[in-house]
C-alpha cells in the first residue's frame, strides 16, 4: 500500500517515519522548500530562531517525550524553567496562581478574597455551569484571578473576546489549582505549577527544526518538498495528488495541511462544507527575532497581558534555551503577536512591526538600548492557533464527517482542526498508525 501525506511539518514527518518503521511505502508532499511548518527554525548571523514561535521539548505523555528525546540524542540540552509574568512592572512567578505573594498588596487581596468567595459560591451550588471560556476562567479561578491576568492574557493571545469562545478544550491543558496552592502561594510559601514543564530540552544546535530534521531522517527520501497540492481526485479506489505540474498516485491519503487549504482541493465539496471551513476560526503568529551584543536576564519566557506593554503577548529568551543559538557574548529574544487578517496588526509592515517592538522591549527594560540591538528578523505564520469559538464544534463535526466519507484522513493540529502543542501532534500520529494503519 502507498500512502500519500500531504504536508511536512512535525506530524507529516512523524506519519512518515513510523508507516516506514513498520514497511510501508509513503511519500510526503510539502509545500515550502523545506521541512517543519510551524517549526521551523531560522540561522541568520550567528543566530538561531524559531520562526514559528518559541518552542520547548516537554511532556506529561512519557512515550512521545522519550520519542523526542531519543531521536535528538546528544543534541538535546535540559534547562529549568524560569518562567514570568509582567504584571504592573513587577515579574510574577508562572503560572500566575503561584506568583499571588509577589502582587501588590491590594491586588493580592482582591485575588485571594474572590476565589474563596467563589470557591464557597460554587460549593452551595450559587454558580451556574459555564457556558463560555470566560465564564470557566472566572468559575475556576474567581474574579480576582480572573480580571488581573488570565482574561487580559487569553484574550490578547486569542485576540478574540473570550466570552465567545467555547470551553471544552480547557480540562487538562489549563489545570485547575489546588485550594491549598492558592492559599500558600498568597501568604508567600512557595508553591509550583504546571510541573510537566519545569525541566524542559532544547536541541543544543539547529534550533526546534533539528527535532524535525531528526525524525524525518530515516524517510528524507520519500520527501518532495516544493509540491504545493492544487488537486486531490479520487481514482480506482486510491487518490491522485497534482501540483499543476506533478501527479502522485496513492492507496491512502493522509492530510496534515490545514481544512483551509485541503478543502478548495477537492472537486464537489458542499455548500454546508465549505460554509463550516469558512467559519472555523484561527490565528495568525508575527515573530520578531532580536540578536543583542548584552545579556539577557535569566527567564525562560515571559507572559505579557498588559496591551500598553506592547502588541506582543509573550517573549523567550532563546539565548537561554542553549548556548548554540547566539554567538559568543551575544543573546536573543523572540517576541510574539497573533493577529488576523484585516486587523491592525496585519496592516503593519515589517519593518513596522520591528520598530515596535524594540522599542517596547527598551521602553520596558529589556533591551537596555537600541545600540545593543545586532540583529532583526521577522516571520509571519498564517496558521498559528485554533481559536475555540462557540459554533467550533458544530463547524468542525461537518468537516470531518465529509472527510471521512471521502476517505480522507485526518491527522494534526490544522487538519484535525485542534490546539495540539509538539507533543500533542506526535501522539496523534503515534495513536493514527497503531489504529488506522
Amino acid at each position: 500500500m502507498k500512502t500519500a501525506v500531504l504536508g511536512g511539518g512535525l506530524t507529516g514527518v512523524t506519519l512518515a517515519r513510523l508507516l516506514h518503521e513498520q514497511g510501508d511505502d509513503v511519500i510526503v508532499l510539502e509545500q515550502c522548500e523545506k521541512i517543519g511548518g510551524l517549526c521551523r527554525s531560522r540561522m541568520e548571523a550567528g543566530f538561531t530562531f524559531d520562526s514559528g514561535g518559541s518552542h520547548i521539548i516537554f511532556s506529561r505523555d512519557a512515550e512521545v517525550l522519550s520519542f523526542m528525546l531519543s531521536v535528538l540524542g546528544e543534541n538535546a540540552d535540559r534547562r529549568n524553567r524560569n518562567t514570568k509574568i509582567l504584571y504592573k512592572g513587577r515579574h510574577i512567578k508562572y503560572p500566575f496562581e503561584n506568583g499571588l505573594y509577589q502582587l501588590p498588596d491590594a491586588d493580592r487581596f482582591f485575588c485571594i478574597n474572590e476565589f474563596v468567595k467563589n470557591l464557597i459560591a460554587v460549593e452551595k451550588g450559587e454558580v451556574p455551569p459555564p457556558e463560555n471560556f470566560a465564564e470557566w476562567i472566572t468559575c475556576t479561578f474567581g474574579r480576582g484571578i480572573a480580571e488581573c491576568y488570565m482574561l487580559p492574557y487569553n484574550e490578547k493571545i486569542w485576540n478574540y473576546p473570550a466570552d465567545r469562545m467555547s470551553h471544552h478544550w480547557v480540562d487538562g491543558r489549563i489545570p485547575r489549582p489546588p485550594v491549598e496552592d492558592i492559599i500558600r502561594s498568597a501568604i508567600g510559601i512557595e508553591t509550583e505549577g504546571y510541573t510537566h514543564q519545569a525541566v524542559f530540552s532544547y536541541p543544543v544546535e539547529g534550533g526546534i527544526e533539528a527535532l524535525i530534521r531528526a525524525i524525518a531522517e530515516p524517510v528524507a527520501p520519500a520527501i518532495l518538498t516544493g509540491f504545493t497540492v492544487s488537486s486531490v481526485r479520487e481514482e480506482n479506489g486510491g487518490f491522485s495528488v497534482s501540483d499543476g505540474r506533478e501527479t502522485v498516485h496513492a492507496d491512502r491519503l493522509i492530510s496534515t495541511i490545514p481544512l483551509q487549504n485541503l478543502l478548495p482541493c477537492l472537486a464537489d465539496v458542499p455548500a454546508d462544507v465549505q460554509a463550516a471551513c469558512g467559519a472555523l476560526r484561527y490565528n495568525s503568529l508575527c515573530s520578531v527575532f532580536i540578536g543583542l551584543s548584552c545579556d539577557v536576564p535569566g527567564i525562560s519566557w515571559l507572559y505579557v497581558p498588559d496591551e500598553a506593554t506592547g502588541l506582543f503577548n509573550r517573549i523567550s529568551f532563546p539565548s537561554n534555551y542553549s548556548t548554540e543559538v547566539a554567538p559568543p557574548g551575544h543573546s536573543s529574544i523572540l517576541a510574539e503577536i497573533t493577529y488576523n487578517e484585516g486587523d491592525a496588526v496585519s496592516g503593519m509592515t515589517d519593518t513596522e512591526l520591528i520598530e515596535h517592538t524594540v522599542a517596547s522591549l527598551v521602553a520596558a527594560g529589556f533591551i537596555p538600548s537600541r545600540d545593543t540591538v545586532v540583529y532583526t528578523g521577522i516571520a509571519r505564520e498564517e496558521f498559528a492557533y485554533v481559536v475555540y469559538d462557540l459554533d467550533y464544534l458544530k463547524n468542525v463535526a461537518v468537516i470531518r464527517e465529509f472527510c471521512r466519507e471521502r476517505g480522507i484522513d485526518l491527522v494534526g493540529r490544522f487538519s484535525q482542526f485542534e490546539y495540539l502543542n509538539m507533543d500533542g501532534c506526535i501522539r496523534s500520529a503515534i495513536d493514527f498508525v497503531r489504529g488506522g494503519a
